[in-house]
């Protein structure tokens, strides 16, 4: 550990891909933060303690995961790419608290590897008090699946500072009636907090990217998650709402529910709510997005009881 750490400078990632005979590979979102001060702004933004266990996706040559690893209990760090992963692991050797994974942190584009999981559950349990948080410059193609997963988990990070897209960065802190505005922006809104710390421009990325990018700092807020009933089924629904997006409410509301349930049951809710037919999804607040679909969701679950009851006396 008294090795100094090698920075993540443009001189670095040259020689050591040269020496490495590769370069890095765009259809794994391979852009390297080069500028040193940002480095450090990402993890000081992190505000990381010693009880902290930190998951990374994208260990990249290791010089971020090497910069976090002396301030907290554990990392866990995934890479899909083997020759990134030798790169890191040759940095990394000397971290005792940092867990390295070769695996693609997706199962699927709706659920995280189960072994990425399983390593951060086992890293917080081995002491009373850890707490999980994300720190990591998350490759552009994964960062939504990454985010939107996480927020899925029972137990999800505490907080994620990450640097992505300015794109994917301005839908998540996106107000209603603006052209950023959709399910994603309600899905992370309805949980946590969210900061966009500072604008990025590509020249700060090796290889540079075509598109600015930022760090954001994501904060998680029981008050407002407590606040949903059911998460899997706000996340179903706000999805679907915001499938076309042009549509009226009221032909968004009746897709949802299905075209066989009676128009009335779509008007009465609009009505009760007090919400426009001729209304569209993206005007819809959060406070009026989570009433509207607590609204649904007891005409579905009116629905399936009265389906079950028939099967009952169907059958008997």
């Amino acid at each position: 550990m008294d090795e100094p750490i090698r920075k993540q400078t443009v001189s670095f990632l040259i020689r050591r891909f040269t020496e490495a005979g590769i370069r890095p590979r765009t259809r794994h979102g391979q852009n390297f933060l080069i500028d040193l001060n940002l480095q450090e702004l990402l993890v000081k933004t992190a505000a990381l303690e010693p009880r902290d266990v930190v998951l990374e996706v994208g260990s990249g040559t290791g010089s971020l995961t090497a910069m976090v690893a002396p301030k907290v209990a554990a990392v866990v760090t995934a890479e899909i790419d083997p020759q990134l992963f030798q790169l890191a692991s040759e940095e990394l050797y000397r971290f005792s608290n940092v867990t390295m994974l070769r695996i693609d942190a997706l199962a699927s584009k709706n659920h995280l590897n189960p072994q990425l999981l399983e390593a951060v559950r086992s890293k917080l349990a081995e002491e009373p008090g850890r707490v999980f948080k994300v720190v990591s410059n998350l490759p552009f193609h994964v960062a939504t699946p990454i985010l939107t997963n996480l927020l899925a988990e029972d137990e999800p990070p505490r907080t994620m500072t990450v640097t992505i897209q300015r794109e994917l960065a301005d839908r998540l802190v996106a107000s209603p009636s603006t052209k950023d505005y959709g399910s994603l922006s309600l899905w992370v809104q309805s949980q946590c907090r969210v900061e966009i710390v500072r604008i990025l421009p590509p020249s700060v990325f090796w290889p540079r990217p075509k598109v600015h990018s930022a760090i954001v700092h994501i904060e998680l807020d029981e008050e407002r998650r407590q606040r949903i009933p059911d998460r899997e089924f706000f996340h179903d629904f706000i999805r679907a709402i915001f499938a076309h997006r042009r549509k009226f409410l009221r032909s968004d509301l009746i897709s949802v529910l299905g075209r066989e349930t009676d128009k009335s049951v779509v008007d009465e809710i609009l009505s009760r709510l007090g919400l426009s037919p001729m209304a569209r999804a993206e005007q819809l607040d959060l406070d009026q997005m989570l009433a509207l679909c607590e609204a649904v969701r007891a005409v579905r679950g009116t629905a399936s009881s009265a389906e079950r009851k028939g099967a009952s006396r169907n059958q008997s």
